[in-house]
């Protein structure tokens, strides 16, 4: 039990939060217990009007501007302090993750395709 972190990408059009996820749906990326990167993410959920309170298993799509965010708050190592039953801890060596998955996010974005996070805990 605990944190489980997805991005995924597929080629249909989606909403920017609260969505079914589409047929076509690939996973892109995995974390395991990285409550900084999820405290982040739940505040562009917000940001986008998502309207779930505990946000589990609850999507939102990510576009270049979000990636850019992203990058600018992994790379100034601002990503909120983020704590909750069974989320562990950030560590200093998933920034490397991180960054990696920015690199495909940007990827799967310039051809056309659309990238989303959820997360299950």
């Amino acid at each position: 039990m605990g944190l489980d972190m997805y991005a995924s990408v597929t080629s249909e059009k989606i909403p920017a939060v609260d969505f079914d996820a589409p047929e076509d749906i690939t996973e892109l990326f995995y974390w395991r217990k990285h409550p900084n990167l999820h405290g982040w993410m739940e505040r562009l959920y917000r940001a986008k009007g998502g309207q779930h309170e505990d946000f589990n298993l609850t999507p939102v799509r990510l576009d270049e501007a979000d990636i850019d965010a992203l990058e600018r708050a992994v790379n100034t190592d601002a990503l909120p302090n983020t704590e909750g039953f069974f989320f562990g801890a950030s560590q200093p060596e998933d920034k490397e993750g991180d960054l990696e998955f920015i690199r495909l996010a940007r990827l799967a974005i310039k051809s056309g395709r659309y990238v989303c996070y959820h997360a299950w805990w």
